[in-house]
């Protein structure tokens, strides 16, 4: 039994009829070299002999009565794997577009919370004699971090797989009577108080060190500016508007684009920034044409909320969420691609200063300080107040997360490619996260379909910038040779 941390908990409370909690992944496969067939059978008998190395992909929820306390992961004893793998198929051949349309279907849908909070699907019937396999799981259990380290827990690193020991027959361990649960409860309540303080002074201890950060970041040491030497202001605190920053309903787009991370290094080494930048750059310039074509570029530059992990060592391995949060502008005021760059590696350096001055458990104290009876209370005001599309603190989640960089396999399959597939909530309507894998950077935007339902436009637009870049890139290179 492990209880869930306030931050873990949030994405429960998240939950409406128009916004889930779950990130998903598709993970494209060449199955034309596997030693057995892939096929459902072959993916649940490897998905069941991987099991008892995620524990929690074998239990489920139990709430703390009155929601007094965050709910705990338990064991479920009527856990049945058939209910979690299945299976489609795609009429062959099965095109990109019919993929995006059948994951974007898959990822509307709710998990069942009486039951562990993930799917497993089997895609069958893809051009190219490929498969694909689209995983979902609830946030509450994994970060972007600790999803990647599941991944490394489903994937081998040869097609004959790993040897596994034998698996002792799973006895769910029995839950905790609910009147112990609700004493626990009450003990951790009778500490509020003192949490309080502790949160306070830390608090206190944080804000001016906040204050420089903000200063440069809304003042006029970036120089954000649209090419014509005039200076664009920030509003701290709210963002500016966008057809995406709107109430969503529980619809989803979904489209995905590769590129080469060679081309993206080439770019990061000739303009001396990083490789993240280079990524940020993309999606500002994507946006910006995206905006361009619904005539909806907005004066002022977008604000990017960018998570950021704060795992350490000791919690490598650990499921759950260890995550801390920076914000950023996104240049789309900006014309020229180069300048673009230029600028986003400024206010990344500002966002960075500014996100560091945080103490890392701060988030989490704060988080797990609301009872979940009045955080869920709390979120099901805000989003029927609409205050989140209203005064959006943020337009977009852009999310960065490494991947391994060597050759992986799947019930003996090879991995292609692997997308990620995010969460939008009211307000946050598009969501771009990108995985870095054998030299690619893989990237899955998710949006609402009413939002945003030419979203696949919106991907091309990413490789679009990337070949900008790449000759500007290569014209700096140029200038600078003797």
């Amino acid at each position: 039994m492990q209880q869930l941390s306030g931050l873990d908990a949030s994405f429960l409370a998240m939950e409406t009829a128009n916004t889930t909690g779950h990130v998903g992944g598709l993970s494209v496969l060449d199955p034309s070299d596997a030693p057995t067939p892939l096929n459902l059978a072959r993916l649940t008998e490897v998905m069941a002999e991987r099991l008892p190395l995620v524990p929690v992909l074998r239990q489920k929820l139990l709430e703390v009565p009155l929601g007094l306390d965050q709910p705990y992961w338990v064991d479920d004893p009527h856990f049945d794997i058939e209910y979690h793998v299945r299976e489609i198929a795609l009429p062959r051949p099965g095109s990109d577009a019919q993929l995006n349309e059948q994951v974007s279907r898959l990822h509307a849908r709710p998990l069942d919370r009486s039951k562990p909070l993930w799917e497993l699907y089997l895609i069958t019937g893809l051009a190219k004699k490929r498969a694909a396999v689209y995983t979902k799981i609830h946030h509450a259990a994994i970060d972007g971090a600790s999803g990647v380290e599941l991944l490394t827990v489903l994937f081998d690193l040869s097609p004959a797989g790993r040897d596994l020991p034998p698996a002792e027959p799973f006895r769910a361990a029995a839950a905790p009577p609910l009147p112990a649960l609700a004493a626990k409860a009450a003990a951790r309540l009778a500490w509020r108080p003192v949490q309080t303080a502790r949160i306070t002074s830390e608090l206190v201890k944080v804000i001016p060190t906040l204050a420089p950060a903000v200063n440069a970041l809304v003042g006029n040491m970036l120089g954000l500016n649209r090419g014509d030497g005039t200076v664009i202001s920030t509003r701290p605190g709210r963002a500016p508007a966008t057809p995406f920053n709107r109430s969503i309903t529980p619809h989803r787009r979904f489209a995905f684009r590769t590129v080469d991370l060679a081309t993206v290094k080439m770019v990061k080494n000739a303009f001396g920034v990083s490789v993240n930048d280079v990524v940020m750059a993309m999606c500002a310039g994507a946006l910006r044409r995206w905006l361009l074509d619904h005539d909806a570029l907005p004066d002022q530059p977008l604000i990017a909320m960018i998570p950021v992990s704060v795992r350490d060592p000791s919690s490598k391995g650990a499921l759950g969420n260890r995550v801390s949060a920076m914000l950023a502008p996104l240049p789309t005021s900006v014309t020229d691609p180069a300048l673009r760059l230029q600028v986003v590696h400024a206010a990344t350096q500002v966002a960075k200063a500014q996100q560091a001055a945080i103490p890392q458990g701060l988030v989490d104290q704060i988080s797990d300080f609301a009872v979940p009876a009045l955080a869920a209370r709390a979120a099901r005001v805000v989003f029927a107040t609409g205050v989140l599309h209203r005064l959006p603190p943020f337009n977009i989640t852009i999310s960065n997360v490494p991947g391994p960089n060597t050759q992986v396999y799947l019930c003996g399959a090879r991995l292609l490619a692997h997308y990620p597939v995010s969460v939008v909530t009211d307000g946050q309507g598009l969501n771009i996260t990108l995985v870095g894998y054998l030299g690619q950077l893989h990237f899955g935007l998710i949006s609402c379909r009413e939002l945003v339902p030419d979203i696949d436009v919106l991907a091309g637009y990413l490789t679009d910038e990337l070949a900008l870049l790449e000759q500007a890139a290569k014209e700096r290179i140029a200038d600078a040779a003797p």
